[in-house]
């Protein structure tokens, strides 16, 4: 049995809570099942650590497991016709990135009105451009067209670990890493999470930007503006231990465009994070484009030499601590902080099986204090997950 290695930011995605990357894409013609299934065995071959399940090495270490049904793929028939108003667990069940669990499910719905693909992929062994890579690719094979092979091999990322010397504390997994490490273990989803979707206008955030320029003399970016009118909007609301006025803001990067030599067509999950903070009372009084400042100097930070020192101090950490300790590892400060995830890019005109590109599509989102930036016509939207209300 072939084995590949995880590596360090692999493991902040695998245990309980973590975070799948699930879509399921709505086809207003149906999708040839048997022609899918077939697309669907070549796509495997080429991208096989879709076909992988956790095996745990030791107390300290995961690999993943090549097997020839390492993932699930179903094909159901619904009287149902689809309706944007349900939900994406109605067509695909999402997958648990836990020891001897499928990290790929796939389910295709056939309705009287089309066909639903649902995907559901473990963040352990994809990114979001990982995600839609392989849907692309896949969906080229299933028309016959070519695509651009991906790029396998762990050692890209290995290669950048360096042991360090001393414990490493919380503190330093924060201002290494922009990540969070508390008493509390990571938790699923209770029952329905309390969901919000709105829109953001390409004028709402032009306005911002021109404002940033204007009175501050910066170039802000549409994510980095959508950011802080969350940030602002959010965090008030939701902070739920008022002796501790720290927030956190945190921003996955994927660090291929920053790293020398890089390969752009690396599969898999090459994260970084940064975390920006301010104290509740300046987040209450400061302006959209001052946070936004706050984050785009955040995210400036991330160069090669921060992703470096990133990734080996996640390893160093988990070797010190064992996989259990990473289970008690967030991407955001449990009470104090929300991650938002852009979305934006989601090439969906290119998910085509041979039956047109999806008319719709539904996103689930599993962690609470989270929010996903979506694309939508003239604007985004906004896809926020609300903690658990506390009953006082």
């Amino acid at each position: 049995m072939k084995t590949i290695p995880l590596t360090p930011v692999d493991y902040v995605f695998t245990g309980v809570g973590s975070q799948p990357i699930t879509f399921v894409f709505y086809f207003s013609k149906r999708i040839h099942a048997h022609a899918l299934k077939k697309s669907l065995n070549e796509a495997l071959d080429v991208f096989p650590l879709l076909r992988s399940q956790l095996n745990r090495k030791s107390e300290k270490d995961y690999e993943y497991a090549l097997m020839e049904d390492g993932y699930m793929f179903d094909v159901v028939e619904s009287d149902l016709p689809f309706e944007d108003s349900r939900k994406a667990t109605d067509y695909i069940a999402p997958v648990h990135s836990l020891e001897g669990h499928p990290l790929t499910k796939i389910q295709l719905t056939q309705t009287p009105n089309g066909s639903l693909l649902g995907v559901s992929i473990s963040h352990a062994l994809v990114d979001g451009f990982s995600y839609f890579y392989f849907m692309v690719s896949w969906a080229s094979i299933c028309r016959g067209d070519s695509f651009f092979k991906p790029y396998l091999d762990r050692d890209v990322v290995l290669s950048q670990l360096k042991t360090k010397a001393g414990i490493i504390e919380s503190d330093k997994l924060y201002s290494d890493c922009g990540l969070f490490y508390k008493d509390q273990s990571r938790k699923s989803l209770d029952g329905f999470p309390d969901i919000e979707r709105f829109l953001i206008s390409d004028e709402t955030m032009g306005q911002h930007i021109e404002k940033g320029k204007q009175d501050l003399g910066v170039s802000l970016t549409k994510n980095d503006v959508i950011t802080a009118l969350l940030w602002k909007k959010y965090i008030p609301m939701w902070n739920s231990d008022p002796g501790n006025p720290m927030t956190f803001l945190t921003c996955p990067f994927d660090f291929r465009r920053v790293m020398p030599g890089f390969p752009p067509n690396y599969f898999g999950c090459p994260l970084c994070f940064t975390a920006a903070s301010v104290d509740l009372e300046h987040l209450e009084v400061s302006t959209v484009e001052d946070l936004a400042v706050l984050i785009r100097q955040s995210v400036k930070m991330i160069k090669n030499d921060f992703v470096s020192n990133s990734l080996s101090t996640l390893e160093n950490f988990r070797l010190q601590n064992g996989l259990t300790a990473m289970g008690k590892v967030h991407l955001r400060h449990p009470q104090q902080g929300m991650i938002i995830t852009n979305l934006t890019r989601m090439p969906l005109k290119d998910i085509d099986f041979g039956c047109g590109p999806p008319a719709h599509f539904l996103a689930y989102v599993e962690v609470h204090s989270s929010a996903a930036i979506l694309p939508a016509a003239s604007g985004v939207e906004i896809l926020v997950v609300n903690p658990p209300r506390i009953e006082p």
